[in-house]
């Protein structure tokens, strides 16, 4: 339970900081010297959790269990006293004494209960003795790396004999399952052949189907045929597999089902994979060798585990970035801890993240060493979970409620990085940190959960930068098995399911009007936390009646019609509402809740606006100007929302917490409204229809000096009634029609710019010729769909890019050499380009492998070789 108290803890924490710090029109009637002694109670539970937690102590898990209890019990007095006043507004100030004296009555009630705590959470450490806490030692320390890359140490035989299978001359088509249990590299292997220059060139076209336990074969066959996007279709599985069958007919292909667990799955994928008896193959990875030997057209490819040897190997790579051990002093007891692992490579992997962030001393190895070989010696078939405990059991308790919630997400989930960060800060796991907002917090964890291997990168942004993210099937079950054992919450695929009074924290599915199938294979898996219902789709009446105690609502999604019914369920809750995220699908406007009731949502964070969906394709949703009185705002994300202009009063509240504001339509940037965001990181805004840009004061925005990304899709933009914060890493451009002659005021006015992107026509003319020393830290460009014909460029202009995009490019004439020279190059992607500009690639490819010079280089998604070129 010390997970669960540690979070609830931090949870009060935040509540107690926005009680402490009002920036609202009406001052929130509280006692601040009780406040502030709650808040020195609540910071030394805080810190006896971050140093004490890892005992196992029987008492410390009743102590843990009260606090809980009292952590909850103060956010509830806390939140029903603000949501009191906000909801009366009353001048009354008799009545507002009666209630501020009942609150301090309790608050000192709940100071008694904190006191009884912290008095036998002495006794317990005065039994255990003096406990240092564990701190970074300055001694030789390496720190694994996070580039995502799969380490294919140990492997190299498995690759060479899958590639053989897979290239050779059977002209039918050939299934090859790949056998063997769960972490043992089974989709590592294939991913790698996939990947293989030898295989890619193979084959005409090359996909990779995630399958799993629980399965959608319309959501996979639709998320596939939309390139990866999530959109909305009505077409039917038939008609899914028709298309996926014209694009395979008569091409060689290569198609990945990773992690299969039934005939049935094969059943209900193969009709729409054609026999075109030009050697096309379907590799499976399985952990069932029945499932392996019945769909194989040969033997099943057994993985065998890793032995001794090539155990140590992959320990070295992950841990030291070679494959050999630097200290002779460990390199005994690693070998012990390699052969520990019994040649599970998922054991290897993560036991090397716990060591690569562990000091590098023989007495901590031997620990580490002694219980790998207690748990890997055990019969048990959990073992290797077991191990995995390990490094769990290792982390700072500060990153476990964030390891746990990734259990929420559904098995091999790709998890959108912003939505998880926007996630964790919702429920309070970020513990704050002066100079750094949550959310920066939050990526600091993340990014040590991923040094940890513990979380894997999916994907990478242009930038480099984490876009998505997953965690391994065993990591998954850990999760699952250890927040339900802290009570941190319960995931469940039904809301048939019989919640006890201590699980108020629950995850499941609501379907009303989901299939059965639908109702247990929704992707949109949502967490609450603490005295949180959480429904993926419509909240029915009946969850309503049997989960009716879940009267919070922290983080809720809705789709279609069901925006009307949550208004009903909700309308007379608002008063204890405390709502950190609101996502909303298809609303052509903001009718959830009365405009003078969202002042009510007062820890309200993030607001998510999908309209993607609705009828009225393109129609801004209207948002209430009452948005501007909720301080805590952090993120407002809309398909396409109009924000009115605050009005001017004499009292005026800066949402200093606001960092996104997307999409915006016709935003007026005036210097008032900027005045009130003074930390906005985050800008995108459409306009349309513009007779006057000097209306929308553009100019503005050089006063906006916290501003890192800025993306306007503006018809035919005035630039230079445009002015840019220096600020600025990311600037995206659409439609704007801007000659190319004025990309100087970019170029000149931008020192920190990293990401250009100028779409759809965002600037015009035939010819771009750049000025030396105008984009000196600019690492990637992307241009698409632009009437360029001749670019002038050479390595000096932009001395420091790494990745090139051109897409329908089909008027320019070719890239310039020069950007061939430039040191820092690693990519150029082309689509849809001329056969010009395909043909310089080529010459830039050729010329840079000649020099020994690492390039990629694709076009259409395919890499091309040397011998392309």
């Amino acid at each position: 339970m010390a997970v669960s108290a540690y979070a609830a803890l931090l949870s009060l924490t935040h509540v107690l900081d926005n009680v402490q710090h009002p920036t609202r029109r009406h001052r929130l009637l509280v006692d601040i010297n009780r406040i502030q002694i709650l808040q020195e109670k609540v910071n030394f539970l805080r810190d006896f959790l971050e140093v004490h937690s890892q005992g196992k102590s029987q008492q410390v898990e009743d102590l843990a269990r009260q606090i809980v209890v009292v952590a909850d019990e103060a956010e509830d007095i806390i939140d029903s006293h603000v949501v009191d006043q906000l909801r009366d507004g009353s001048r009354d100030q008799s009545h507002a004494t009666i209630t501020t004296s009942s609150f301090c009555q309790d608050i000192d009630k709940v100071i008694e209960k904190i006191d009884l705590i912290k008095k036998d959470l002495m006794i317990v450490k005065e039994e255990w003795g003096d406990v240092q806490e564990q701190k970074p030692v300055a001694s030789a320390s390496v720190r694994s790396s996070s580039s995502g890359k799969n380490t294919m140490v140990g492997f190299d035989e498995h690759l060479l004999r899958i590639i053989d299978e897979l290239t050779r001359d059977e002209s039918n088509l050939q299934i090859l399952p790949i056998v063997g249990m769960g972490g043992i590299g089974k989709t590592t292997l294939a991913r790698n052949a996939f990947d293989h220059p030898y295989v890619v060139n193979r084959f005409d076209i090359c996909i990779w189907f995630t399958i799993s336990q629980v399965y959608n074969v319309r959501e996979i066959l639709l998320h596939y045929l939309n390139d990866g996007k999530d959109e909305e279709s009505n077409e039917s599985l038939a008609r899914l597999g028709e298309k996926l069958h014209k694009k395979l007919f008569g091409r060689r292909y290569l198609i990945v089902m990773d992690d299969v667990w039934s005939t049935k799955a094969w059943d209900d994928f193969s009709l729409f994979f054609p026999n075109n008896g030009n050697g096309s193959r379907v590799l499976m990875t399985t952990r069932l060798s029945k499932v392996g030997g019945s769909l194989g057209t040969h033997n099943p490819y057994l993985m065998d585990f890793l032995n001794e040897e090539k155990s140590w190997n992959l320990l070295c790579e992950k841990v030291f970035g070679q494959n050999d051990c630097p200290y002779s002093e460990l390199e005994k007891v690693g070998k012990d801890i390699a052969k520990g692992c019994k040649g599970l490579p998922i054991a290897i992997v993560v036991i090397s993240g716990l060591l690569a962030r562990t000091d590098m001393k023989q007495e901590r190895w031997e620990h580490i060493a002694r219980n790998v070989a207690s748990f890997a010696s055990s019969k048990d078939n959990r073992h290797c979970l077991e191990i995995l405990s390990l490094s769990y059991n290792n982390l700072p308790i500060h990153l476990k409620p964030c390891f746990l919630y990734m259990s929420a997400f559904p098995e091999d989930s790709k998890i959108k990085v912003s939505r998880l960060i926007k996630l964790w800060v919702a429920n309070g796991y970020s513990k704050p940190e002066r100079g750094k907002n949550l959310e920066e917090i939050a990526m600091e964890y993340l990014e040590d959960l991923i040094d940890r291997n513990l979380i894997l990168i999916s994907e990478r942004t242009d930038g480099g930068k984490i876009r998505s993210c997953s965690i391994h099937d065993l990591l998954r079950n850990l999760c699952l098995r250890e927040s339900k054992k802290e009570h941190l919450f319960r995931v469940s695929k039904t809301q048939r399911i019989r919640i006890l009074p201590q699980e108020k924290n629950v995850c499941f599915t609501c379907g009303e009007r989901a299939s059965p199938q639908e109702s247990i294979d929704v992707p949109e898996i949502l967490v609450g936390s603490r005295s949180t219902l959480v429904a993926s789709g419509l909240v029915c009446d009946t969850c309503k009646r049997k989960h009716q105690h879940l009267d919070i609502f922290r983080w809720v999604k809705l789709f279609g019609q069901s925006c009307e019914k949550l208004r009903q369920h909700t309308k007379l809750r608002l008063i204890d509402v405390r709502t950190s995220v609101f996502w909303y699908r298809t609303l052509s406007k903001f009718e959830f809740v009365p405009s003078s009731s969202i002042p009510l949502l007062w820890n309200l964070q993030t607001l998510l606006i999908d309209g993607s969906g609705a009828n009225v394709k393109k129609r801004p949703i209207v948002v209430p100007s009452k948005v501007w009185e909720m301080p805590q705002l952090r993120h407002i994300v809309m398909d396409l929302g109009f924000l009115p202009t605050p009005v001017d009063t004499q009292d005026t509240i800066t949402l200093e917490n606001l960092q996104t504001l997307s999409t915006m339509h016709n935003f007026r940037c005036t210097k008032e409204v900027f005045e009130r965001i003074p930390n906005l990181k985050k800008l995108k805004a459409r306009y349309l229809n513009v007779k006057d840009w000097s209306f929308y004061c553009l100019h503005n925005l050089a006063h906006l000096h916290r501003l890192e990304s800025l993306s306007l899709i503006a018809e035919d933009l005035l630039l230079e009634k445009t002015a840019f914060p220096t600020s600025l890493k990311r600037l995206s451009l659409s439609k704007c029609r801007i000659p190319w002659g004025h990309i100087t005021i970019i170029g000149s006015l931008l020192p920190n710019l990293e990401v250009l992107k100028l779409l759809n026509n965002a600037f015009r003319g035939s010819e771009w010729s750049p000025v030396e020393g105008q984009f000196p830290r600019l690492k990637v460009l992307f241009i698409s769909d632009s009437d360029l014909v001749s670019w002038r460029a050479d390595d000096f202009h932009f001395p420091h890019l790494e990745s090139l995009f051109l897409r329908l490019m089909h008027k320019l004439e070719e890239i310039p050499s020069g950007i061939g020279h430039i040191e820092t190059l690693r990519s150029i992607h082309l689509n849809k380009c001329s056969e010009l500009v395909v043909n310089s690639a080529k010459q830039i490819l050729e010329e840079q492998s000649s020099y020994g010079n690492e390039l990629e280089v694709r076009v259409d998604r395919k890499k091309v070789s040397v011998d392309d070129s």
